[in-house]
């Protein structure tokens, strides 16, 4: 599959990075050649120095035979713009990266379409979900709910107060209740199998339905754990907003950012129920005032990934159970977990992962990386005939890198075992350690 990739950024460097590792036909193109020269010479990939709005760039980049055209450049303007003239000189499908939500109305789908933009992607929208979703659930480090919550997946440390280390997973009781589908053990990744045990300091992924989420939460030790209402954002990014405004009612959210422009920006956007203070978020003696000992979370958000691990370290520190930082640099996030300082989210990644489901030929509803981990977990549909469906799970040959983590059948989610029988048109959520995805969607499609 030929793919171009527009904007040598953050997000696209990762994506290109992603994409090459496979063997994709992959061209990238900035108009920076420093840019380019940082990743050519690393990856298996062409580089293009020109702009994504050049027709005379897009016909040397070979935009006439691309499958798949994504604008990720941080001009929002610039990615629509490239991704109509893309598909005019013959792109099959195009993405385009934005940072106005009005765009991804319902209403405006079809509109873009007709502009020739298949598909819009909006990185803190998405990093801002995610984080509501982790502090929920104070004990858990990801979470995330597959086809409306009929199964759910938990990541949590194993502390000593867990009560199912040491033991093979096959001994494990009321093992009916949740699947280990993931072991992020130290710098490796297990996909586990039952001979495999759970140790003190394992972040642990678990399948399971929502009635199970208080066994899990039981055996994992974390009972504890206070219910997340109060909560203290420090920077007022685009995230900070979406974060508070999809935060649930009873949470009560204090923004701190040192800007004043950006403080009224964010008064006037916000509810009442939020409250903006103009200060520094590295003055410890400030945040202190204004009750981060009494915060059941907190979320740094600044954009200096340095800052955001310091900040939660400190907020740990000062009694906050519940901490989220934004760590954009890659490098960093291992730094970060061997820090413990408990959620990390990377925009990037998150934003890599909904692109890469575009190129797969499967049924994908979802493609996620488990930030800790080398990692993903996709949501596959199944296809009548699909491999999957001729034998039961352990006559299939999956390979040993991928685990099915459960499925969803007429809306009921439920667990799997080696006698499931998987069925056409069920959703079934799939475990694969790095690069195994197209290898998976072989036994679904």
């Amino acid at each position: 599959m030929k793919i171009i990739i527009a904007g040598a950024g953050n997000v696209g460097t990762h994506l290109a990075k992603l994409l090459s590792l496979e063997k994709q036909d992959i061209i990238l193109m900035d108009d920076d050649e420093e840019n380019l020269s940082m990743i050519s010479n690393s990856y298996d990939l062409m580089t293009v120095t020109a702009s994504p709005t050049s027709i005379k760039g897009l016909t040397e980049a070979g935009v006439k035979e691309a499958a798949l055209f994504i604008a990720v450049t941080p001009d929002e303007s610039r990615n629509m713009t490239a991704c109509m003239l893309a598909t005019n000189l013959g792109a099959q499908k195009t993405v385009a990266r934005i940072d106005n939500y009005e765009y991804l109305l319902p209403a405006n789908k079809d509109f873009f379409q007709r502009l020739g933009v298949n598909s819009l992607i909006y990185p803190e929208m998405l990093a801002a979900k995610e984080i509501v979703s982790s502090i929920k659930m104070s004990w858990v480090r990801q979470s995330w709910e597959f086809c409306g919550g009929a199964l759910i997946m938990l990541g949590a440390k194993m502390r000593e107060t867990a009560t199912i280390l040491d033991t093979p997973l096959c001994d494990l009781e009321n093992k009916d209740y949740y699947h280990v589908v993931a072991i992020k053990r130290g710098q490796s990744t297990i996909i586990p199998h039952g001979s495999d045990k759970l140790l003190l300091n394992d972040i642990v992924y678990f399948m399971t339905t929502r009635k199970y989420i208080p066994h899990i939460r039981k055996i994992a030790g974390k009972e504890s754990y206070p219910d997340v209402k109060r909560v203290m954002i420090m920077g007022g990014s685009r995230i900070a907003i979406r974060t508070a405004q999809y935060a649930p009612d009873y949470m009560e959210i204090k923004i701190v950012d040192n800007d004043l422009q950006r403080c009224n920006r964010l008064t006037e956007v916000l509810s009442d129920k939020v409250m903006v203070i103009n200060g520094d978020g590295r003055d410890m003696d400030l945040l202190l005032e204004e009750g981060l000992s009494r915060m059941d979370a907190f979320v740094a958000l600044t954009d200096n990934s340095e800052t955001n691990i310091l900040a939660c370290l400190a907020a740990k520190r000062k009694g906050v159970e519940k901490t989220v930082a934004e760590v954009e640099n890659i490098d960093y996030i291992s730094m970060a977990e061997s820090l413990d300082i408990g959620t990390v989210i990377n925009k990037k990644m998150i934003a890599a992962g909904h692109i890469y489901q575009m190129m797969l030929d499967a049924d994908v509803n979802n493609v996620k990386s488990l930030t800790f981990a080398n990692a993903e977990v996709a949501e596959f549909t199944v296809k009548e005939g699909a491999k999957i469906t001729k034998q039961i799970i352990k006559y299939s040959n999956i390979p040993k890198e991928i685990t099915i983590g459960g499925l969803i059948r007429g809306g009921e989610g439920m667990l799997v075992s080696g006698d499931t029988l998987v069925r056409p048109g069920d959703h079934v959520v799939v475990f694969c350690l790095n690069m195994m995805i197209k290898k998976a969607e072989k036994f679904f499609n």
